[in-house]
């Protein structure tokens, strides 16, 4: 115990771990703004940004949550792309459509100007923004120039931008109707952004002034929820402050646990008049060790060992209390934002999946249609216009960009009781094979050429395909109950 109350000194000194005043957000008072919501994301745009920004790199909660988040919308492979282009008869262009797909497998190796990311990850990239940031913006490029190699055989590029390019601060309602450095023709439809030409808060700006672009070359993904808003706000603002609170509560719960673990105890003598040292011997030292036996004390002292409460065990259930509040905010699960899988049966788990997955595919098909469908259609006009692929006189040009877009699959929870489901399903005519192969994630025509390749392999070596295996509960006929499968309670 040398050193102990000067440990201790030191502990109580320490100022405890904070988030940076900066960032730090006050709530809204007034119980009604009567605003539009331009006005109001002028005001709490750029501080929410930051501030979600500054959560994401330092709090493991937030950024958890938009790891799962980005997984759930975009997925690890991205958003499918599946060429349906028709014939005059209304029949999928099988051939051309394999021509559009094939060329879009080698577009999405190198879709970006840096060549660093492949498709996949710039739909994960900006997702990530979207959902941070509020909104993200995207350079279309295309044709081929002298300063850039496209690196594919389509010549089209595009540019990721993050947000921070469009600046809050520049409108100008007077002359060319910019608000928000977005212009607007006289039905608020945006025409053209004002720029900046570097990031404003770059190691290598030089130039701060604006540059416009026209909105015939740029996608602006953004988030909103308000009737004619013009900029993108944070997914989650409305949970900002409760994970800065979380984010508090768990620091300081680990500052008094820390104290609590110096605090050892206390020398006491009887006679107050009797110290526990004197000027030549110093302050008295104990070394504790696990199982030690005090065989120093001097008479009427003894050792005043103290009880630490800490751990608190109401950390965990206020937590997870806060979480649940928190995951809303989000649009995630429970489960998901706190990740506990362990609670609940195979049916709870089920149902809150499912309910949730709705909430997922909102936000799927908002992305896909700010960036996956119009990526889709310009590179579509691009290998066209190209000659990389070619249109046949028996297409419907109507039909030349259509696609069935596919975003990330609902997980299987019992992969069995899925597949019995299906199988029902099909038995029943209330699905098709290449809707749950689309479900799935994949591409029925290639499930099929799969199959026949292998089919022809295994009769090249004389092989017969095994006989398919009845599930070990298959599920009930309507034959056996008297009533269709799908009204009857599993």
């Amino acid at each position: 115990m040398g050193n102990f109350f000067q440990r201790l000194g030191e502990l109580f000194r320490r100022p405890a771990p904070r988030v940076t005043a900066r960032y730090e957000l006050k709530p809204h008072r007034s119980n009604s703004d009567a605003r539009d919501g331009n006005s109001t994301v002028y005001d709490v745009g750029p501080k929410l940004r930051q501030y979600a920004r500054h959560l994401d790199q330092n709090h493991d909660l937030v950024k958890g949550a938009l790891d799962r988040l980005t997984q759930f919308i975009a997925g690890p492979n991205g958003i499918s792309v599946e060429p349906q282009p028709r014939t005059f008869g209304g029949e999928v262009h099988t051939e051309f459509a394999a021509q559009l797909l094939e060329a879009w497998r080698d577009w999405a190796q190198k879709p970006e100007v840096t060549w660093t990311h492949d498709w996949a990850a710039c739909q994960r990239l900006l997702c990530r923004s979207w959902l941070r940031d509020g909104e993200a913006l995207i350079s279309l490029i295309f044709g081929n120039r002298p300063d850039l190699d496209h690196g594919t055989r389509v010549p089209f590029s595009v540019e990721l931008i993050e947000a921070d390019f469009l600046p809050f601060n520049n409108s100008d309602t007077n002359g060319l109707r910019i608000l928000q450095s977005v212009e607007l023709n006289g039905w608020n439809r945006p025409i053209a952004y004002w720029l900046y030409k570097e990031h404003p808060g770059g190691l290598l700006r030089t130039d701060y002034k604006l540059k416009r672009v026209s909105a015939d070359s740029l996608l602006h993904l953004k988030l909103t929820d308000r009737i004619g808003q013009i900029r993108g706000v944070c997914k989650f603002a409305s949970a900002l402050q409760r994970m800065n609170g979380i984010y508090k509560y768990e620091t300081a719960e680990m500052v008094a646990a820390e104290i609590a673990a110096s605090l050892t105890g206390a020398l006491k003598t009887e006679n107050a008049s009797i110290g526990p040292s004197n000027e030549l011997e110093g302050p008295r030292t104990f070394d504790i060790q696990p199982g030690m036996i005090l065989d120093n004390l001097r008479p009427g002292e003894s050792l005043d060992i103290f009880s630490s409460n800490r751990p608190s065990a109401t950390v965990e259930p206020f937590r997870n209390g806060q979480l649940r509040a928190a995951s809303a905010g989000f649009g995630l699960s429970y489960s998901a934002m706190s990740r506990d899988y362990g609670s609940g049966s195979y049916s709870a788990q089920r149902q809150e999946l499912v309910e949730q997955f709705d909430a997922y595919r909102i936000l799927s098909n908002q992305f896909i249609s700010q960036v996956t469908r119009p990526i889709w259609q310009r590179f579509v006009t691009s290998a066209i216009a190209a000659g990389v692929v070619r249109q046949p006189r028996d297409l419907d040009p109507l039909t030349l960009d259509d696609a069935s877009y596919q975003p990330p699959v609902i997980p299987w929870i019992d992969p069995l009781k899925e597949a019995n489901a299906n199988n029902a399903m099909l038995a029943d005519y209330l699905t098709s094979p290449q809707t749950l192969i689309r479900q799935r994630g994949g591409n029925p025509d290639e499930v099929l050429n799969n199959w026949q390749q292998w089919n022809a392999k295994l009769a090249a070596r004389n092989l017969t395909p095994p006989a398919p295996k009845q599930p070990a509960n298959p599920p009930v006929r309507p034959v056996d109950a008297g009533m269709p499968a799908y009204l009857m309670d599993a």
